[in-house]
């Protein structure tokens, strides 16, 4: 890895599932940086359009990329459309999800193998083709502090995020010497689609620093980790301390 500069300007990043919510937040975060961000998309593509125009307003290159993360051939596609568009890629940026609710009980191998596909199988078949570049890079999964725990009502996602963990720490093996790969973990960062900010006032109190967070401290986390030349195989959780309590999450 690079130990002579921890500058981001120039730098070339793909972030999935950029064009809402912590995606767009990393994508602009990395953007101020003067990093150049190709900005994966499923169905969002007129936010992902917007999006580009915003990076681009700030002098740096926004380039949109459509794909289905379920379908692996998509993903390959996707990797290699943005080398082609936008250069090698040097910040890889796993951050696309699905959140849909199911139990042990109602989940089924449909519904296993989409989450798994989209949180697991697409970000190792990218880090992957990062890895074949043969160069310096950076990998970023987002995790979800609930990996500690046991989400009862959301168990085909709960189960993938706790592969991409495990991907992790393998990945961060692997990989090394030339690219460090980590992960974040969100706590109460953001409502759920269609909840506004009292859905998070009404549950801060579950965690030990009694608030809630926002898409910016995921921002300054990711920028953190990108520029450490001596961190790998790490989980950041940012969630005012939920993890610690290990309890079951209702």
């Amino acid at each position: 890895m690079d130990t002579e500069s921890t500058s981001l300007a120039g730098k070339t990043a793909l972030v999935t599932g950029a064009a809402k919510r912590l995606g767009r937040a990393a994508a602009i975060a990395l953007a101020q940086q003067g990093v150049n961000v190709a900005v994966h998309y499923h169905q969002s593509e007129q936010a992902a359009q917007t999006l580009c125009h915003e990076i681009q307003s700030m002098g740096g290159n926004g380039w949109a990329f459509a794909a289905d993360l379920s379908d692996s051939n998509q993903v390959e596609q996707l990797f290699q459309q943005t080398v082609e568009q936008a250069g090698a890629v040097d910040i890889l940026v796993n951050n696309a999800s699905i959140f849909k609710e199911d139990t042990l009980w109602e989940a089924t191998a449909a519904s296993i193998g989409e989450n798994q596909q989209i949180h697991a199988v697409a970000p190792l078949l990218l880090a992957r083709a990062l890895a074949r570049q043969n160069r310096p890079a950076h990998v970023i999964n987002l995790l979800d502090t609930r990996v500690t725990v046991y989400d009862r009502k959301h168990v085909s996602y709960h189960l993938s995020k706790r592969v991409l963990l495990t991907l992790t720490r393998m990945l961060a093996l692997e990989l090394a010497p030339e690219i460090a790969v980590n992960a974040i973990a969100p706590g109460l960062i953001l409502p759920p689609a269609g909840e506004d900010e009292s859905y998070l006032e009404k549950l801060a109190h579950c965690n030990p620093l009694n608030r809630y967070g926002g898409p910016e401290d995921i921002a300054e986390t990711l920028l953190f980790l990108l520029r450490s030349r001596f961190i790998t195989g790490q989980v950041i959780y940012v969630d005012g301390g939920y993890h610690m309590k290990g309890h079951m999450y209702d």
